[in-house]
């Protein structure tokens, strides 16, 4: 499978001082502190040397309804409870004094919640001096030798140095000492004892590779950031600090806060970096002087008394050393005038007030407002950081909120690429702290993920490395050659006194000559000495050339074997790859056929693909057509079968009524033929008027001997089935004396589909007025059908016509008073019924939909 090529990276902005190459994470280091009493419940534990663990205390776990999480946390090192002041400085500090050492910059800053042991890091204790001491100690150990001398570098209100010649540094230093309080420390003074044991560092420290032929100064500077204002505290203020404010009237006032000096303002300088303007700036020329201006502005420094610390830190401390580094010039004698050519590094250490919560320090008052401002431009530490790592690793452009807080503002040039970056976390292990902890936690996993550019390396152009040295070498004794002239005048005779007082003397001169004879004498000696030696040199020389000669030719023939191995080397690579570009072309050119036959095997997978859908389609129409077509002649069929049976009733029923009239039309005439003429014919009992209706009951009888005429419903043909009777509400009730009826009928007055579901017959009661003016109704039949959908559908099959008639004038109704008697005394039941009834009833076929009914009404049968 081919791998996935990644994604090319945005390309970074380049910034001034740094490499676009090369990004360096910000360190990111914890330091876990010993609990105060070993039966104290704790909530971190160190799981390896880059890893941390946070438990849920049990308390909380209570509060919080027995949630119990553990979470872990890594960083670049973690330093557990038994770690020393030594081992931590090594790893975090050491590389930051070198990089200091040679030109670049750095920041290290201690970070955690308030008695996590953050000062203890950075300053120390009794015995055991903090990563500050030790940072000045490497610093003067590697420079010590090096030194420019006081005032040969001087500070100026740009945050830059100015370079005075040696005549203008001395005239400095005697205006200093002829001052009653010199400002800068003096190295002949006593060690303060009160911090004498901080700064005895028995570990001797030391950077690599210094440059000799440079002169170095030390500058340092001790500021403060509280309520966001910055103060300087290695200023001289015109009063004592200790003493209360004075009214007008030369009386103390009954508050007792201090005089606040003069806040300070951030400035930008030339090369856009950020500086404290008018900060004081002490050259100290040994470890002992600078923790001596340190601990003059720690005293300064602004602590209270809170419920968590009772000396808790209320102002974040930024100490600076800077580094200045001159060139000597080409005589190695004096410091180069050349400003251009001045390299300054600074190192700053920055202890950071620690987080808290003021439900827990109980602060009231001014302790609230410090503990919200320190919180304040923590937060805008951390928003920066998030917005940092947001543009770093999207790629987008947001712009970092560094003026929100002088801490974060002055500090900004080293997170656009300015120097190293390190923090060192601190925590404290107590269950207490597990909030504030985790918070500390979540906010060094973000920091750990900011990259900083890596500034470049400082270069100074130019001089022949070495001038120190061969300077002294010319200021002292010239080689060993006077040496050799010293010894071998000793080794002559002395000569003897060389006086004469007396003209005869004869002792004198003869003594002189002799010691000068035995002088030549041993001077010739020497010389043969020297002549022999000189040959036997010359000879050990020539030998040694000739050594060396055939060293250099047995090293020439060698050189030329392995150029000839080379040279065949350099044949078979360039072979090798002219055959690798010819399968690199090969591979291209089959790549380019697979990715063509994959093309086409796509093509034809996705036309295969639609084939397929379009016979599943095709396949699925098939069978819905061949459903719809066998619905369709299942319907068909049920229709016709009972059309057929519709239509064989219909004629089976006119066949019926024919043979029953032509009967009754046969009984007739045979009752008038065979009757007497004086006999009144008897007319069928009722019995037999209901056996004839029961058998014939598929039509009244329209003949005089029917039985009596009720009141009743006639019964529909298809009683059997449920139906719906739909009557419109604008029918008009007819008071006829047959009236159909249908038994388990749903009545509606408007069709719906809830009383179709539930029945098979569905009839229509339809009037209209008819050509005579009487009312016609049409009783509409069908068969209720389910269709497909879950509806229903009405089929209509069949209508019965119910039309009332009134008799003809002609035809008058008998009186059943002029009726004749029977012989029984009783009425004839003939002239009843013709009384009774004026309306008989015939059957005849319907329409071309079916069978029907229509009365109609039929003139009297007259009695013979």
């Amino acid at each position: 499978m081919k791998p996935a090529r990644a994604k090319t990276p945005r390309k970074p902005l380049v910034k001034k001082g740094s490499q676009t190459n090369f990004k360096d994470p910000v360190g990111v280091y914890c330091r876990v502190r010993p609990l105060s009493f070993p039966d104290q419940e704790c909530c971190i534990e160190v799981i390896n040397n880059t890893t941390v663990q946070l438990h849920t205390p049990e308390g909380y776990r209570l509060n919080r309804n027995g949630d119990y999480k553990e979470t872990q946390y890594s960083f670049k090192q973690v330093f557990g409870t038994h770690t020393t002041q030594k081992e931590l400085f090594d790893v975090v500090a050491n590389p930051l004094v070198d990089d200091l050492i040679h030109g670049k910059n750095g920041l290290l800053f201690t970070y955690g919640v308030t008695g996590s042991g953050k000062t203890h890091t950075m300053t120390g204790s009794t015995g055991e001096g903090g990563l500050l001491p030790r940072c000045l100690d490497m610093i003067f150990n590697s420079i010590g030798s090096f030194q420019a001398k006081r005032y040969v570098f001087k500070t100026n209100d740009r945050n830059s140095m100015d370079i005075q010649c040696e005549v203008d540094a001395l005239l400095e230093r005697q205006k200093r000492e002829a001052m009653p309080n010199p400002k800068t420390p003096s190295s002949k003074r006593q060690i303060d004892p009160e911090f004498a044991d901080m700064i005895n560092v028995q570990e001797f420290c030391k950077a690599g590779e210094v440059d000799e032929d440079s002169v170095y100064g030390v500058f340092v500077s001790y500021i403060e950031i509280y309520n966001n204002y910055i103060y300087d505290l290695l200023e001289e203020v015109p009063f004592d600090p200790i003493k209360p404010k004075w009214n007008t009237c030369s009386t103390p006032m009954r508050n007792t806060e201090f005089i606040l000096p003069q806040s300070k303002m951030l400035r930008e300088d030339k090369n856009h970096n950020m500086y404290v303007a008018g900060c004081t700036e002490v050259e100290v020329k040994s470890t002992e002087e600078a923790f001596e201006v340190f601990w003059r502005g720690q005293k300064k420094r602004r602590i209270a008394n809170t419920h968590l610390n009772r000396e808790s830190s209320r102002s974040h401390s930024v100490f600076n050393i800077k580094l200045v580094q001159a060139p000597l010039d080409a005589d190695g004698d004096n410091v180069l005038q050349e400003k251009e050519q001045i390299i300054i590094s600074q190192l700053s250490l920055v202890d950071l007030a620690g987080s808290e919560r003021t439900n827990r320090t109980k602060a009231e008052g001014n302790r609230l407002r410090e503990a919200g401002n320190i919180n304040q431009s923590l937060m805008t530490l951390r928003t920066c950081m998030e917005v940092l790592r947001e543009n770093q690793m999207y790629g987008t452009n947001k712009m970092v909120p560094y003026r929100d807080s002088k801490l974060t503002h002055l500090f900004k040039n080293y997170f656009d690429g300015e120097g190293k970056v390190r923090m060192i976390v601190c925590v404290n292990p107590k269950a207490e702290d597990y909030e504030e902890s985790l918070q500390v936690m979540r906010f060094a996993e973000v920091t750990q993920e900011v990259e900083v550019a890596r500034p470049i390396d400082k270069v100074i152009c130019g001089l022949t490395p070495g001038r120190r040295y061969r300077n002294q070498a010319r200021g002292g004794p010239v080689g060993d050659e006077p040496l050799v002239a010293e010894v071998v005048l000793q080794s002559f005779p002395p000569l003897p006194s060389c006086e004469i007082l007396d003209i005869n003397d004869e002792q004198t001169l003869p003594r002189l000559i002799e010691a000068l004879e035995k002088r030549h004498h041993l001077r010739q000696m020497m010389i043969d000495e020297f002549n022999k030696q000189s040959n036997t040199f010359k000879t050990l020389l020539q030998e040694f050339d000739n050594a060396v000669l055939n060293k250099e030719n047995y090293a020439q023939g060698k050189l030329n074997e392995k150029e000839k191995v080379i040279s065949g080397q350099k044949l078979e690579i360039e072979r090798l790859e002219k055959k690798n570009k010819t399968l690199e072309y090969k591979i291209e050119i089959l790549e380019k056929t697979t990715t063509i036959y994959e093309e086409d095997k796509r093509n034809l997978q996705q036309e295969l693909e639609a084939q397929n859908q379009k016979l599943q389609r095709q396949f699925s129409d098939k069978r819905r057509l061949e459903a719809r077509l066998q619905g369709m002649v299942t319907e068909t069929t049920m229709k016709w079968q009972k059309e057929c049976e519709r239509r064989v009733a219909a004629t089976q029923l006119e066949m019926q009524n024919k043979l029953w009239v032509k009967d009754e039309k046969l009984k007739q005439l045979k009752a008038i033929v065979t009757e007497p003429k004086t006999e009144k014919p008897e007319r069928p009992s009722r019995e037999r008027d209901r056996e004839k209706v029961t058998q014939r009951s598929v039509s009244p009888s329209s003949v005089p001997n029917a039985p009596p005429i009720r009141l009743r419903h006639r019964r529909s043909r298809s009683a059997g089935d449920r139906w719906v009777d739909h009557k419109p509400a604008s029918n008009v009730q007819t008071e006829t004396v047959m009236q159909p009826h249908v038994p388990h009928a749903i009545t509606v007055s408007v069709a719906n589909e809830k009383a179709l579901a539930k029945c098979e017959k569905y009839m229509l009661t339809h009037q209209e007025l008819a050509s005579d003016g009487e009312i016609e109704t049409k009783l509409i039949k069908g068969d209720v059908y389910k269709t497909r959908g879950g509806g229903q559908s009405v089929q209509f099959t069949e209508i019965e016509t119910l039309k009332q008639e009134s008799p003809s004038g002609s035809r008058k109704r008998r009186s059943s008073t002029v009726a004749p008697a029977q012989p029984d005394g009783t009425e004839s039941e003939w002239t009843d019924v013709e009384t009774r009834c004026s309306v008989a009833v015939e059957m005849r076929a319907g329409s071309q939909l079916g069978p029907g009914y229509q009365h109609h009404a039929q003139p009297k049968r007259k009695k013979p």
